[in-house]
């Protein structure tokens, strides 16, 4: 995309440069003099600190909000530009939050087996995986898992989108797994007696009686979970996914306006976690899961 000339506008910068608030700054101390009050004075202080503070950041330029200006075709493009990334974020964040809320049940049932052996696999996964940070993880799926298939002779390739779903679903899942454990043993243990005593299953107990209760409980930490995924998919840019934050460091590259087009980028992800937690109230609402008592 073509860069532009920065319109010419009043900088507000120029007027400390010549000296305006210098000789404000003399003239109102002069006329606080003899009988003027220290709150006075540090009213004036104040005021210039700030002024100034404002004159440093636009001293040798302009603001160019420009760039993501509706009303002007360029600006049109670069917001077009922008928001069309919102599509993968949300695919991304989706289909990771689907495989991280199956993956954290497979791994949290194991820790609440009565034997240790069974249990560690449980502790093991989940210090694991929480002690790897998002970034070198993403870096290991998409650079090195490759080099482990084809060392298997496995001709699967990973590309940026997949690679940003692995990781996003692996990396989640061991919290989602400690939140599907702390639901179910939040169920009374009485309950599971009652299932038993009628003939019901392990796993008829835990599809009819303990996890439809515990995920009327869980819901609120999962939907935290759930933004945690989308506002951590941001990582997926560094590895060339075409999400929200690759599209915004594109157009910073060729407008020089980080700014402003990091600002849309921050009401984009406003705009998107407003829209989740309120589909998460409805959904709460829906299924009793705010009911007090």
């Amino acid at each position: 995309m073509p860069g532009r000339d920065i319109p010419s506008k009043w900088s507000f910068g120029n007027g400390v440069q010549n000296g305006g608030l210098l000789s404000l700054f003399h003239r109102s101390t002069a006329s606080a003099g003899g009988d003027g009050t220290l709150t006075r004075r540090w009213r004036l202080v104040i005021c210039l600190t700030g002024l100034l503070a404002l004159s440093g950041c636009t001293s040798s330029t302009t603001w160019g909000w420009y760039v993501i200006d509706p009303t002007t075709p360029a600006g049109w493009t670069n917001i077009k530009f922008l928001v069309n990334g919102m599509g993968a974020t949300i695919l991304i964040s989706v289909i990771a939050a689907a495989i991280s809320i199956v993956l954290g049940l497979l791994v949290a049932l194991p820790g609440l087996s009565d034997r240790w052996g069974i249990r560690l696999i449980n502790r093991v996964y989940v210090e694991f995986i929480r002690s790897i940070p998002l970034l070198p993880m993403l870096f290991w799926v998409f650079y090195g898992l490759p080099i482990i298939f084809r060392s298997m002779g496995l001709n699967i390739p990973i590309d940026p989108f997949w690679g940003a779903i692995i990781t996003l679903a692996i990396s989640d899942s061991a919290f989602t797994a400690e939140i599907y454990r702390a639901g179910i043993q939040s169920i009374a243990r009485g309950q599971t007696e009652a299932a038993q005593t009628v003939g019901l299953s392990y796993s008829q107990t835990m599809r009819y009686v303990i996890l439809p209760q515990a995920i009327r409980r869980i819901l609120p930490p999962l939907a935290n979970q759930f933004i945690y995924i989308v506002k951590m998919s941001a990582f997926a840019s560094v590895i060339g996914m075409q999400e929200l934050t690759r599209r915004a460091n594109e157009l910073v590259v060729t407008e020089y306006r980080p700014l402003e087009i990091y600002t849309l980028l921050i009401l984009e992800y406003l705009v998107l976690v407003l829209i989740i937690s309120a589909g998460v109230r409805w959904l709460e609402r829906r299924m009793g899961s705010d009911e007090r008592g």
